[in-house]
Order: structure tokens, then C-alpha cells, then sequence
């Protein structure tokens, strides 16, 4: 702190035009600079400020003395709550949030010995066999060996009351084909001869993680334009369109233009925000779109579309007429040996989704639970999709744990492993941008678990992915791209609902994310999603975990399934069962869907 003297604070009362020949009036603000830190230029400020607002008060001792009891005291003041909430907030380790939660609770006791409790109400639960601790203090200084019980995968927090005591177990809430009469049980051997891999082979799929977090905008723009012309190229050639015409040009007939919806700000996009913007080959310009004449239209960001219309300016598309993109084809069309062959026996396959603990308890009841119906109904193959240790979880967000990340994902995968050991099904892992202990970028590795033996019924994939079982395509994402795109599209006189809606633009636009911009949440690395992020063909399953409603859909010929999440809340949530057959192709060649039945139950 420079040093503060009558000569500054003259000199810089006089800037202001405030006349001071009293030296006692000097020397008063210099000793109210030192007690209060604070320097020459700061304190005249104040003081005009102050003034001002007493309307033009005259600098004198009473005056002064009225300023520090009004203005410097309260500053004070101010600064040591500041200060406060900064040391509250700050990063502690588990030591010093034991030596916290030890002084509050003894704080607790004394207050507690000169307080009478009020009728019918207590301030402090009682400390009993029944009731040791509170969560706080149960979670924080359990030992970290007894954290979590390696013999029936509960920690010692307290379980989740509501969880224990929720009803519908076992209630089947969305069914479709034919569900009457069919046994959901696996094959007599679960598991076993069932060819299950990923489409794209492992040489070609995300196999172990990689840099991230350095990304030239010009890489995202030439991403972004390959996806612009890759499929332009098949819009151009399934509607025979000569020519794609630049998209600020203006013309006097109506055009045919190629480009990708965006908005015109960072808002939300809307029916008057609309903007098309054009690949470099049609001059890479953004022109506002005006949908008055579009009887029915779906958009939003990032879509790749074909517009038809007037821009007699140069300024606004006057769109008349809206071209879809076409579908990818399916593995039958593409393999012709696959659809030769039908599969004799049905196939069971369990689809849950993580959280797997309550938001009240980091006790894994549910996925007990789980492991209980898989142990029940032996299916063939089990997708589970994280998160598995949730970023989102009210214990984990609070620091409220006393192991690793890692150590509580590996007892939870071992213990998954191990409990289903009897059944001897397929297990296959997708993970999370929720898994704290994970990578958080987009697309996500594989887990890696070094723990475990290498087994050959665990499968670890990436996320997303297409998996190949015994001939079915499935594809999966952990990412709740529903939701994302749920609060972005718009629409107009479509009579679809909107679930349906953005199923199609994922399979028509051939992404697992076609969303652009991401929401803030999602990491993308759009060198390695052009690569990892598309949907080489249309799965003939697509499992789609959401926050919002489960679901059960065909869409365009592809069974869509969001088998919500395990644990919603404090409450238990849902998982999905599949009866899958592959049917060999008709004597017109039509293609058969797989998906015999399919149920979302409660667990």
C-alpha cells in the first residue's frame, strides 16, 4: 500500500475542486485511510460521492466523523462477509471437512444445552443405534473401507427411504408388437453363440482415448462443410437436381438451394431467426429464410436441408418448398447374406440406463435390483449405459465421498460382473457424459478396466456407437440428444409428435449428434466425430436414453427405444426388454423388422 500523507489527499481533493485549508480535516482523512486500507484517490472519491448525495456537504471534522459512521464502517463490513463466503467456499479437503462438521456439531451441543426445544419439534436428531448420524456426517466420516460394501455393493450412507418404498415394481408402462404371450427369458444358454461386435470393425472404431481440447475453428468449418456436400451430393441425385444455386444471389426465378439452418442469434432459434447458410461451393453466405409459404416444416440447427424459393434481392429466401433428406440404408440392403438366413430362436436383450443410485443416497439399490431381473429373466445380452458414478449426484457434487471415483465405478462393474456370472450373458458398457471419473468429451472412449480380467463376455463401446448382434444393428448413445434437441427445433403444421420429429432428423441427417451448435454441457471434438459420430447405415434398433418420457417407436422402419433412466430422482425409474429375431427377406424383397416385442418396466 503506498503511503498516504495530508499533501495527496490535498492534491487530490483539489482535482475535485474541494476546498480543505483546515490541516486537522487533512490529517482526520489520513488516519481514516490508514485504518480502513485504503488509498488517497479512493478515499476523496468516496467522500464526493458521499457529498453528493448529502447535497454538496462541506468537508469538515462532523462531517467527517458522519462519513465514517455511514460509508467507511459499512465497507468494512462488507468486506468481512466477502471474506467469510470466500473461506466457506473455498476447496477443503476431508480432513479439514471432518474438523468443520466437528466444531458446527459441538456448537450445536452447547446451543443445544441452553435452548428448550419446541413442542412437537426437535432441532438435532437424537444420536441412537437406529439413527447414528446425520447423512452428512455418515458420508463424510465413514472410513473409506467401509464406504462402500464390497459384499452387497451398498455404502454405509443411509439408504433411500423413498426408493425402498416406491410401488408399480415390476409394472410394465409401454409395450409394442406382439407382447401377449411372450416369454421374456433368454436362450437355454444366455449368451452364448451370440456374435455380437461393432459395426465398423475395431480397427475403424474409437478404441482408447485421445488429445482433446485443441480444436482450430477451421477444422470445425471444413467438418461442417463435408457434411454440407456429402449430403447434398445425395439430395441432388435422388430429386435430380441440376444445380445448387448460390444462396445470396439474387434471381428472379425461383432457385434451388443447399445449406445448413442456423439462427441469426444466440437465442433461440424461431419461424422469424431462421437463417440458411450455404457451403463454400454456393459461396459459403448466411441468408435470412422466410417459412410464410411453407405449409409444414421441422427445423432446427445444424440440419442440412434443400430449400426451393424466390430471392429476387439477394437479402431474404422467400421458401417455397422443402426437400428431406433421404434415409442410409439398412444392413439388409447393403449385405445380402444377412437377409438370406433367419434366426431360429428369439434373442432377450435388457437395455438400462444409469443413474444407478438415488439422488438421496449413493447406495445402489437399483442396480441390485438390476442384477436381481437379469438373474430372473437370463437375458442374452445386457446394454447398460452410464452414468455409472454420476457427476450429478448430490453426494459427488459436495465432495461427500471418501474413495476415488475410480474405486467406486470399479466395485460397481465388478459387482455387475460377478452377479451375473450364473446367467453367462453378453455385457456391454457405454459411457457417460455424466461418468465423473471419465473422459469428458464427445465422442467418448470406452471405459478401460484395468481391474477386471479380460473376459469375453464384456464388451466395452464407445459413445456412440453401432453394434452388429447376430446380424441386428443397434445403435447407441448416452447422450440425451432428445433433450438438446427438444428445446431447439421448431415446427410447423407437421401432426407428428415431436419425439418422432427428431428421431427422423437423426436418421435422416445420419448423425448420432446433428445438433449445431452442441448445448454447453456436450464437448465436441468434431475431427473425431466426422469419424466416430455418424451413423454409417439406419440401425434397425436405436437405443436413445432421455430425461424425458420412455418410449417405444418405429420410426421410418427403425425401432427407437428410450427405456428411461434406472433411478429418477429419489424414486426408482425404468429399463427396457427387447425380443429380437432376425427374419429373413420376403419374396419381394421388403425387409422384416427384427424387433418382435419390446416393454419399458419399472424396476
Amino acid at each position: 500500500m503506498a503511503l498516504v500523507n495530508g499533501e495527496s489527499i490535498k492534491s487530490e481533493l483539489e482535482m475535485f475542486d474541494v476546498p480543505c485549508q483546515d490541516d486537522s480535516v487533512l490529517d482526520k482523512m489520513v488516519e481514516q485511510c490508514i485504518c480502513n486500507r485504503i488509498q488517497a484517490d479512493e478515499m476523496v472519491l468516496e467522500w464526493v460521492a458521499y457529498s453528493t448525495t448529502k447535497n454538496g456537504l462541506k468537508l469538515t471534522l462532523d462531517t467527517l466523523e458522519q462519513f465514517e459512521h455511514e460509508v467507511l464502517n459499512k465497507r468494512n463490513k462488507s468486506k468481512q462477509i466477502l471474506r467469510k463466503e470466500e473461506t466457506h467456499n473455498r476447496t477443503r479437503d476431508i480432513h479439514t471437512l471432518q474438523d468443520l462438521i466437528k466444531a458446527e456439531e459441538e456448537e450445536e451441543n452447547l446451543l443445544d444445552a441452553y435452548s428448550t426445544p419446541a413442542k412437537g419439534s426437535q432441532k438435532r436428531a437424537l444420536t441412537t443405534p437406529e439413527n447414528p448420524h446425520s447423512k452428512r456426517s455418515a458420508a463424510l466420516l465413514a472410513s473409506p473401507g467401509l464406504l462402500l460394501s464390497p459384499a452387497s455393493f451398498s455404502p454405509s450412507a443411509t439408504p433411500s427411504q423413498k426408493y425402498s418404498q416406491r410401488g408399480g415394481k415390476g409394472e410394465v408402462v409401454v409395450t409394442f408388437g406382439a407382447v401377449q404371450g411372450t416369454r421374456w427369458a433368454g436362450r437355454k444358454a444366455p449368451g452364448a453363440g451370440v456374435q455380437l461386435e461393432l459395426l465398423e470393425g475395431p480397427e475403424d472404431s474409437l478404441r482408447c482415448s485421445y488429445k482433446y481440447m485443441f480444436q482450430r475453428l477451421r477444422d470445425v468449418r471444413n467438418v461442417l462443410t463435408e457434411k454440407i456436400e456429402e449430403l447434398g451430393d445425395g439430395l441432388r441425385s435422388h430429386f435430380t437436381i441440376e444445380e445448387f444455386s448460390p444462396v445470396s444471389l439474387p434471381a428472379q426465378d425461383s432457385i434451388t438451394v443447399l445449406g445448413q439452418v442456423c439462427c441469426d442469434s444466440n437465442g433461440k432459434l424461431n419461424a422469424h431467426s431462421v437463417l440458411l447458410e450455404a457451403g463454400p461451393e454456393q459461396g459459403g453466405q448466411q441468408v435470412p429464410v422466410d417459412l410464410s409459404e411453407l405449409k409444414e416444416y421441422s427445423l432446427f440447427p445444424g440440419q442440412v436441408v434443400v430449400m426451393e424459393g424466390m430471392n429476387t434481392t439477394g437479402r431474404k429466401l422467400m421458401a417455397s418448398k422443402l426437400y428431406e433428406v433421404i434415409l442410409c440404408p439398412f444392413l439388409y440392403t447393403l449385405h445380402t447374406h444377412w437377409s438370406c438366413h433367419a434366426i431360429a430362436e428369439p434373442m432377450n436383450i435388457l437395455v438400462a440406463c444409469g443413474p444407478y443410485t438415488p439422488s438421496d443416497s449413493l447406495t445402489f439399490d437399483p442396480l441390485l435390483d438390476l442384477i436381481n431381473v437379469i438373474v430372473r429373466d437370463r437375458p442374452d445380452v445386457c446394454l447398460l449405459l452410464g452414468p455409472f458414478v454420476d457427476s450429478k449426484h448430490e453426494q459427488i457434487e459436495k465432495a461427500q465421498v471418501t474413495e476415488t471415483f475410480e474405486a467406486i465405478f470399479s466395485r460397481c462393474i465388478e459387482s455387475i460382473v460377478d452377479g451375473t456370472k450364473s446367467v453367462g450373458c453378453r455385457l456391454v458398457f457405454v459411457p457417460s457424459q455424466r461418468d465423473i471419473h471419465h473422459h469428458f468429451i464427445y465422442p467418448q472412449p470406452p471405459f478401460t478396466l484395468v481391474f477386471l480380467p479380460t473376459l469375453q463376455r464384456v464388451t466395452l463401446v464407445p459413445d456412440p456407437c453401432t453394434l452388429l448382434i447376430d446380424g441386428v444393428t443397434f445403435g447407441l448413445t448416452s447422450t440425451d440428444i432428445l433433450f438438446h434437441m427438444g428445446a431447439e427445433e421448431i415446427s410447423c403444421g407437421t401432426g407428428s409428435d415431436r419425439f418422432s420429429r427428431i428421431l427422423k432428423h437423426m436418421l435422416t441427417q445420419r448423425s448420432y449428434y446433428p445438433l449445431y451448435p452442441p448445448v454447453e454441457e456436450v464437448n465436441m471434438d468434431y475431427e473425431k466425430f466426422q469419424s466416430f459420430g455418424q451413423m454409417p447405415l439406419t440401425p434397425d434398433v436405436l437405443i436413445i436414453p432421455s430425461e424425458l418420457r420412455y418410449f417405444v417407436k418405429d420410426v421410418v422402419g427403425c425401432v427407437c427405444v428410450n427405456p428411461g433412466r434406472l433411478t429418477k430422482g429419489q424414486v426408482g425409474g425404468t429399463y427396457g426388454r427387447l425380443l429380437i429375431q432376425r427374419s429373413a427377406a420376403s419374396d419381394d424383397g421388403r425387409r422384416g423388422c427384427p424387433c418382435l416385442a419390446a416393454q419399458v418396466v419399472k424396476i
